[in-house]
């Protein structure tokens, strides 16, 4: 009874959740959501698995987990904080605010801490143009932030 290597487990889960979503009409964007819900990305080991059981290439498979921005590649942070860059926040300062952001973080976007603790993503419209500049920590919107808002995310995810 030996212990099966971490990527046939998690080719094993994927088809689960492949088989659990398949049905439901264009699977295959419910598929990668499912999957990066459980896995908190879309393991490369999955995609296989995904091609085959939509009849699809493993290349549009990869092209669509590549195209949308929602998809990560590899495992996010603890916590996940998405900085809005759209133009309503853009003209509040949310420059100044990503800085402030990346430097108390230690991290760029698209990056994710050393410690695991967060991932910063870019995101174009949180819907929240009337609190700009606005960010979501964790699904949690956050609206008017400012240096002590900046700190404060920071301190929640280092916890």
């Amino acid at each position: 009874m030996g212990m099966q290597p971490q990527g046939t487990e998690t080719a094993a889960r994927a088809a689960q959740i492949v088989e659990a979503l398949r049905g439901v009409e264009g699977p295959l964007l419910p598929i990668l959501h499912g999957l990066q819900e459980e896995f908190g990305h879309v393991p490369a080991e999955a995609l296989p698995v995904v091609a085959e059981a939509l009849n699809l290439s493993r290349a549009e498979v990869h092209g669509v987990v590549t195209f949308y921005h929602d998809f990560r590649r590899e495992p996010g942070g603890r916590h996940v904080l998405k900085l809005c860059r759209a133009e309503a926040c853009q003209s509040m300062g949310a420059e100044a605010i990503a800085r402030q952001v990346q430097e108390a973080l230690g991290i760029g976007f698209h990056e994710t801490a050393a410690d695991g603790s967060v991932t910063l993503e870019p995101v174009y419209c949180l819907g929240l143009c009337a609190c700009a500049p606005s960010a979501m920590l964790d699904g949690e919107p956050i609206g008017r932030l400012d240096a002590a808002t900046v700190a404060e995310i920071a301190a929640e995810v280092r916890r």
